[in-house]
């Protein structure tokens, strides 16, 4: 029986565990990605664990999160980032240099190999034909640290696409019909292949796309095969002699199979508030548009942004419009300079923003109230673009240049101007934006600004865990629900006592000031709890606030990981009627907890309903020594660093 590509990749890799779904396996991380929205709190971890310098092929600290500069806490972060990079042995992405996965899929993603990245839209490397997954700041500084990356065995799924992909449809239109099979939690403990005679009709930049907004799905990570397509873009990028070919056997067997008949797909939108929320765009009709964004990790390379210019020339935007775009990478805003592309964006009216990830994080650009804005990005959580009220739509950037100059939601299969784009034999190439790290880390002094705070440690676990339930939430609440990430938030992620006063605010307002009051206590949450951002604030404020245990109907795979890493329990409800039994304020008690986890099973009392609730704690071995010693770092202390040292 052949192997798939997945099963390959795990295989070249595979240092612990064996290759059979559900299983707990340990791979080994060839590279890294940081950004620094998480990328400061992981190199303070890094710092903790006494590593002097990272141990794999390559590692790389992008700053194109918090680019807004309206105090000193940005730019100090940046400072400290690139100043422990040069120290620690890993290349330095300067501001202004690009979005990290755009960036890294064109100068340094290598087929075959595995990333690490502490964002959640890492699986963009899949593009490649890389087996790259999004995690943990921790999880991310222990592999730069040379540990072992613990993943649950995937199951994999087989997205077949035959066919080809009719004018202005879109690889944007591919994962968005993925998404509305598979929905946001369809993915999770799986990773999507993409195959079929469909896969060679897209170019690298497009299966991008795909693999990038994978993340949405839960999934664990997306791949496509290592071609001849890969090969012409490592050869326009001067990187052919990193290309190897990589693709599944011919008798590889997949858990499951999704058939996409390219020739059907038509343009596709996802509507507010979640990336499955898909209707063509052909049925919605007068849809009144505000705003436009075309940009961010999932739609702002080369070809994206050369449509976009082809379909902008010598047109104007609609005057109830405003046009943002932000190109991926200094690469592609230096060729659209370059070849014109740009100044016939900015004749239309269009507003050119730096290279980073700006309105899709809610750091800048937030749109009217009550306003529908349109765009390229992969989420559309409620409130993520700095305006509660407004709606949000996914869609291709295609659909988004022919609806800003229409002023409103447009089938762009309407439009007549030739957009035939082909991928350029030669790259415009200056890596001057990227520093490389210091020959003696020795001599290198870190700078670290009064914003960067210690980040909190958790305590052994004990074995009488109680308090009170401090606040109720529904199903796929998100980690922009639980540690929101806007443009005022942003600047202190290094800040975590800070950032504690807004945890699960969008939920609850009073969230933060009971937490504190109560001297902590336990979270009840429903179907797909934590889904969205691998950002493990969102559970280090909880762990600052004093959370205990959450009590879900079911976690996301990131998010459930940093809970683990922090040393607070994810028990899930095996009645899910208990659910609906439990009021907040409710006092929950939990008894003989360090045996009860060895069993994987933990009666929660409810002292004042007089109800027990038999919970589930899916651990492997290495996560449940974890918990016992209160978190990931108080285990690598503890055991993992003789072997790291």
């Amino acid at each position: 029986m052949g192997l798939n590509l997945t099963q390959k990749i795990i295989k070249d890799h595979l240092l612990e565990g064996e290759m059979i779904p559900g299983s707990e396996i340990g791979i080994k991380i060839d590279q890294t990605l940081t950004q620094d929205s998480t990328g400061t709190m992981a190199y303070l971890q890094l710092e903790a664990m006494e590593i002097d310098k990272v141990k794999t092929k390559r590692s790389v600290a992008y700053i194109d999160h918090n680019m807004l500069q309206q105090g000193f806490e940005n730019a100090d972060d940046h400072k400290y980032i690139q100043t422990v990079a040069h120290k620690h042995g890993v290349y330095f992405s300067r501001p202004g240099n690009g979005i990290c996965h755009q960036v890294h899929l064109e100068r340094f993603g290598v087929p075959g190999e595995t990333l690490l990245g502490s964002d959640s839209h890492t699986p963009t490397g899949g593009g490649i034909g890389m087996l790259a997954i999004g995690a943990g700041g921790l999880d991310v500084a222990v592999a730069m640290g040379g540990g072992t990356y613990y993943i649950t065995m995937p199951k994999v799924v087989n997205v077949k696409l035959t066919g080809k992909l009719k004018p202005f449809v879109t690889a944007k239109d591919i994962i968005l019909e993925v998404l509305r099979v598979m929905t946001v939690k369809g993915g999770v403990g799986k990773v999507i292949e993409y195959t079929g005679e469909g896969v060679s009709t897209l170019s690298v930049p497009e299966r991008a796309t795909i693999t990038n907004m994978g993340a949405e799905l839960g999934a664990t990570t997306s791949v496509f095969q290592s071609d001849d397509v890969t090969l012409s873009f490592l050869k326009a990028q001067d990187r052919e002699e990193l290309w190897k070919e990589l693709k599944a056997d011919e008798d590889a067997t997949y858990d499951e199979t999704i058939n996409i008949n390219l020739d059907e797909l038509e343009p596709l939108v996802a509507m507010p508030h979640s990336p499955d929320n898909v209707e063509k765009i052909s049925n919605i009709k007068d849809l009144k548009v505000c705003q436009v964004c075309i940009g961010s990790c999932t739609n702002s390379s080369y070809l994206d942004m050369m449509k976009v210019s082809k379909i902008l020339k010598g047109k104007t935007v609609h005057p109830d419009v405003s046009l943002v775009i932000a190109p991926g990478s200094k690469q592609v805003l230096n060729m659209l300079a370059a070849n014109g592309a740009l100044a016939d964006m900015i004749a239309a009216g269009a507003r050119i923003l730096e290279s980073g990830c700006g309105p899709c994080i809610g750091m800048g650009q937030a749109p009217a109230t009550d306003a529908v804005t349109l765009r390229t990005f992969n989420r559309n959580f409620k409130g993520r673009c700095g305006t509660v009220s407004a709606g949000a739509y996914l869609l291709s950037p295609e659909a988004a240049a022919v609806s800003a100059l229409s002023g409103k939601l447009t089938d762009p299969t309407t439009c007549t101007t030739d957009i035939d784009v082909t991928m350029p034999d030669k790259f415009y190439i200056n890596d001057n934006m990227v520093v490389p790290p210091a020959k003696d880390g020795s001599k290198v002094e870190v700078v670290k600004g009064p914003n960067i705070k210690p980040f909190p440690l958790n305590e052994e676990l004990k074995d009488d865990v109680e308090g009170k339930v401090l606040i109720i939430v529904e199903d796929n609440i998100t980690t922009d629900h639980i540690m929101p990430s806007n443009a005022k938030l942003l600047p202190f992620r290094s800040n975590i006592p800070h950032l504690a006063n807004y945890c699960l605010t969008p939920c609850d307002e009073e969230f933060p000031k009971r937490a504190k009051a109560n001297g902590g206590g336990m979270i009840v949450g429903g179907d797909n709890y934590g889904q969205g951002s691998s950002r493990e604030h969102a559970a280090l404020v909880p762990l600052y606030l004093g959370i205990k245990a959450v009590l879900a109907k079911s976690f996301a795979r990131i998010h459930k990981a940093n809970l683990i890493n922090s040393g607070i329990l994810p028990l899930t409800f095996i009645t899910m009627a208990d659910y609906d039994t439990i009021s907040p304020y409710d006092d929950l008690s939990m008894d003989n907890v360090i045996e009860s986890v060895k069993t994987g099973k933990v009666i929660v009392h409810n002292k004042t309903k007089k109800l027990d609730y038999e919970m589930n704690i899916e651990l492997s071995d290495k996560e449940l020594k974890m918990i016992i010693a209160g978190g990931k770092i108080n285990f690598t202390r503890k055991e993992a660093m003789p072997r790291l040292a």
